[in-house]
């Protein structure tokens, strides 16, 4: 089950459970939309994997299963991981 973090990890965005604007990948490294297409140009700063649209879950499944509240980010800034 996916953790669900809430915000990204470069600008510190918040991004709620039903955000259509969260980015993960593969490690479920969190970003925003805006970090992904401008900075980080869709890589992972973090594992150099591909960045995708965080599914959303449905609310009642929240209430059961809710989204993280830890908050995770990058002290160091963010670029893309160098090849």
């Amino acid at each position: 089950m996916l953790e669900l973090r809430p915000n990204c990890e470069c600008c510190d965005k918040d991004l709620l459970p039903d955000s259509t604007e969260a980015r993960i990948c593969t490690y479920e490294c969190t970003f925003c939309a805006d970090c992904v297409d401008g900075v980080l140009k869709g890589v992972c700063p973090n594992c150099g994997g591909n960045l995708v649209a965080r599914p959303i879950r449905p609310a009642a499944m929240l209430a059961k299963n809710p989204a993280s509240r830890k908050r995770v980010l990058k002290a160091e800034g963010c670029a893309p991981k160098a090849a």
